[in-house]
């Protein structure tokens, strides 16, 4: 039975160009070498704040990111930030009875933007607000008790294997790994994903027909 579907942010709900656009522009380098350079570190399973420390050796990546906060006048995310299957798909999903939270690796302040963002969800967490994040297990612990359920009747759905698939298994939730972005993409047939994931998806609306299954 799934009671919960929990979501990823970051190329699950929201498209992560403007984010990485942002940091080549405040570093002064052409927006495609630095989206290469994160296709680059993520194939080789590293930190995606790697492809900045490629960039400028040395880097101190939580201080380059206040002063360029303070300089650029903060993050921004909108609607058009929302891939255009985000709002049918959890309005369906809420219409089948079913809590839907989501729950990403994002600071207080994109929190905030989400939150603003009136998502037809039960619940908006992000790691920057609870002092964990993703993979570590207490981030899932807390997205069960989010949940108010289970962690077997909870469904946490999200791209990146390392980040949302394998340390979901692993604290009990079910999983769906979605084919959405360079990690959904590159993963997507995986056989180790595959093996972890109890659902492989390629929209969120495919969610629809995963929980009326699930729950007959």
């Amino acid at each position: 039975m799934i009671r919960c579907v929990a979501l990823d942010v970051g190329e699950t709900l929201v498209r992560d160009d403007r984010y990485w656009a942002s940091w080549a522009d405040w570093l002064g380098v052409p927006r495609h070498t630095l989206s290469a350079l994160v296709g680059v570190v993520v194939a080789q399973g590293r930190d995606n704040a790697d492809a900045l420390r490629l960039l400028r050796p040395g880097i101190d990546v939580g201080a380059e990111y206040v002063a360029r906060q303070a300089a650029t006048g903060g993050e921004v995310l909108d609607e058009g930030d929302l891939y255009e299957d985000v709002r049918p798909a959890l309005t369906a999903l809420r219409g089948l009875g079913v809590r839907v939270v989501v729950a990403g690796n994002q600071t207080v302040r994109a929190g905030e933007l989400l939150a603003g963002l009136d998502l037809p969800v039960d619940a908006v967490a992000v790691s920057g607000a609870w002092g964990v994040a993703k993979p570590d297990g207490e981030f899932f612990r807390r997205v069960a008790g989010l949940a108010g359920a289970a962690p077997g009747e909870v469904l946490y759905v999200g791209d990146h294997p390392a980040n949302d698939v394998f340390p979901a298994r692993e604290a009990g939730l079910l999983t769906a790994h979605l084919r959405r972005g360079p990690w959904g993409h590159l993963w997507a047939d995986d056989q180790a994903v595959r093996a972890a994931a109890d659902w492989s998806i390629g929209a969120l609306t495919d969610l629809v027909g995963v929980v009326t299954t699930a729950n007959g």
